[in-house]
Order: structure tokens, then sequence, then C-alpha cells
């Protein structure tokens, strides 16, 4: 579990809200986990009720049907989700695809979209990585093209987040090819529009749940209405936006990190080898103690950064580090754990064997931990 009692304690309103979280993840998460895993996707009908329960976007602001709560409440969210082992795609609709639609959307784009997305009848992703363009953003070749009242679109775009079920696709695409990241714009595009089309849900080594697709453009032709914000700024949007998505990452290795040290502890306590618990063995409660202490610092850091993004002070170096720290940490903890389990941690049947294989992604994604490092250097 969260660990609670080693952290600030928050106030009654999150505390009842992280209950309420985690009776809804038990409900209607965990039984249907193993099924989504096979399945590849996540039902719509969940997405339903996250809504209804008031799981989906709770920032959003009060005029489009928001609880307009701070990223407190998020951060309860990706901890309980990432804890129950679960890689739904909940967090990239509500860490980071409603901030751009609330901050750089106009009214109109904001009314017709924000209230479905925090009910969950629309899912929204965003489409930046290319196949030959991953971390460097600046060099993505998809165009979006002006030609009158419209914009076309032409490109290819692949391992997107939610790219099966989306509605709608923030698209990052450049409307002036000849300037770099200055001509790089997002533009919104509806998954019913003519030339839009989904390739396969992507065969991965984990977060098998979490649908991630190929995209095509063709010819996709949009108003030019749905430009979000100003041509040529998607760029900087962009890196406006990557300290809370790093965040959001961090939190999710640190929460998964804490599950499988809980799975190491309740199996090695469990399981007897040579008359005694495999717990007993010196190296495993020295193993295990290592483990809690770096959880221990990571907990504590984890809410130094999030308190810092509250106030509006984590800067991208620091997001960057917090993201660096926590899904190193997350891979070293899920290995040790698994290597506690001997032969039951290859198991797919044992938890921890789903939590190793979906932390290797974090170290990725988001910006690789080498980007992170570059990041973290250009601040010194």
């Amino acid at each position: 579990m969260i660990p609670d009692d080693i952290r600030p304690t928050p106030d009654g309103e999150l505390i009842l809200f992280r209950d309420q979280v985690r009776k809804f993840f038990a409900d209607r998460l965990l039984p249907n986990l193993d099924r989504w895993e096979e399945e590849g996707i996540v039902d719509r009908a969940f997405w339903l009720a996250s809504g209804e329960a008031g799981l989906l976007c709770p920032t959003a602001p009060a005029a489009y049907g928001g609880l307009e709560l701070d990223y407190r409440y998020n951060a309860v969210i990706v901890e309980e989700l990432a804890y129950s082992g679960s890689s739904a795609g909940l967090p990239l609709q509500s860490d980071i695809v409603i901030d751009y639609i609330v901050n750089y959307g106009t009214e109109e784009q904001k009314a017709r979209w924000i209230p479905p997305m925090i009910s969950g009848e629309a899912i929204v992703a965003i489409a930046m990585t290319e196949p030959g363009t991953g971390s460097d953003l600046q060099s993505i070749r998809a165009t979006a093209i002006r030609d009158g009242d419209d914009y076309v679109i032409n490109g290819n775009k692949t391992y997107i987040t939610n790219g099966q079920l989306a509605d709608l696709v923030i698209v990052v695409a450049k409307t002036d090819p000849s300037l770099g990241a200055k001509g790089v714009s997002l533009i919104l595009v509806e998954a019913d529009r003519a030339g839009f089309s989904r390739g396969r849900n992507l065969d991965k080594i984990g977060q098998h749940s979490a649908d991630t697709s190929e995209l095509f453009f063709s010819d996709v032709r949009v108003p030019v209405s749905n430009l979000l914000g100003e041509e040529g700024k998607g760029f900087a949007y962009l890196m406006a936006k990557l300290p809370q998505e790093r965040l959001s990452i961090a939190i999710s290795a640190q929460a998964m990190a804490q599950r499988a040290f809980d799975e190491a502890v309740a199996f090695t306590k469990d399981r007897k080898a040579f008359g005694q618990s495999v717990f007993d063995f010196q190296n495993t409660r020295f193993t295990l103690a290592s483990m809690k202490a770096s959880l221990q610092a990571g907990w504590s850091h984890l809410d130094w950064a999030i308190d810092r993004h509250v106030a509006g002070r984590l800067t991208t170096a620091e997001a960057s580090a917090a993201k660096l720290f926590h899904t190193e940490l997350v891979d070293r903890i899920a290995d040790e754990a698994l290597q506690l389990h001997g032969g039951a941690g290859y198991m797919n049947e044992y938890p921890i064997a789903r939590l190793w294989r979906d932390a290797r992604v974090l170290r990725i994604y988001g910006g690789t931990s080498e980007i992170m490092k570059e990041v973290i250097a250009r601040s010194i």
C-alpha cells in the first residue's frame, strides 16, 4: 500500500479522495485487469465509470464541469493506478492533454471537449512521436499545410497512447516546415475525419492493457478553427507542459516501486527454503532493507516535487531529475524484487512479472533517461 504513514499528513478531503480512488479501483479495475491485459485495451465502460467517479481531469475548471482541484488529486490517482498494476491511459488524459486544451484552447474548443473528457465520453490522445523521430520533436515530418480555410495534414505517428480509443487527437505537425521548431503547431483532429486511420495496436514488452497505436494522416482536412493556440507556438507549448508530464511519470514509477517491494516482502515471508522462510536469510533481509531505505528517500523527494509543482515552482530541470531518479529506482527495485521471487518471478501469474515488464518503458517515454541527464546538465 502507498505508505501514508511516512508522508506529510494531507488534509481531510485528500484523505477521503484517496479512499474513494482505492475503493473504485478495487471494484472496477482489479476484477478486469487480467482480461484487459489479454485483450490489449481497457473497456470504454471503465472510462465512463472513472468519469462518473470524478477520477478524470480533476483539475479542469468548474466552468466546464470540472472539480477545479489542485494537482495533488491527480497525483493520488496516478499513485493508486500504478500501485494497482494497471497501465490504463487515465494519466495521459488527466495529467497531460487536458492542460493543452484548458490553457491554449478557444472557448469553443473548451466547451466542446472539456466536459466529455471529464465524463469519459471523449478520450483524447496526443500524437508527437513518429517512426523516425522520438525525443527530438523539432525533427518531426508530419505537416499541416494551410489551404484556404483548412489545414491539410499528412504524416505518420507511432507509439501513441490511447490511440485505439481516441475520439480526438492533438497532432504535433509542422505548419511551416522551413522554420524548424518555430514552424511546429498543435492541431485538433477528430477521429472521424476522412483520411485519418489507425494502424495496429502495437505489441509491446509490457503495459499490455495500454492501447498504443500507429496513426496515419493522409490529406486529412480540418478547419483552421482546429488550431490549438497560435500557429508556430506548438513546440513552446510542448516544452511548457513537460514538467507535469515528467512528474506524472515519476509518480507512477515510485508507486510501482513500492508495489514491487511489497510483493517481495509478502512472497519471501511466505516462501520456505531449507527449513525457514526466504525472508529469514540475511541476504533477503539486507536486500529488502536497502530497497526500503531507497523508497523512503524516494517518497520524500516525490512529495517535495509535488509540493513545488502545486506552488508553480517546479522547473523543467527539477522535473527531469525527478523522472530520471524515480524511473531508474523502479527498474532497480522491480528487478531485485523479481530476483527474490526466484523462478516464480518469471511467471506471468505473479504480479511482480507484470511490474517488471511495465517499468522498463518509464525510462524511455516522456524523454529518455539520457535526455533527462542532458536537460539537467544544461541547468548546472
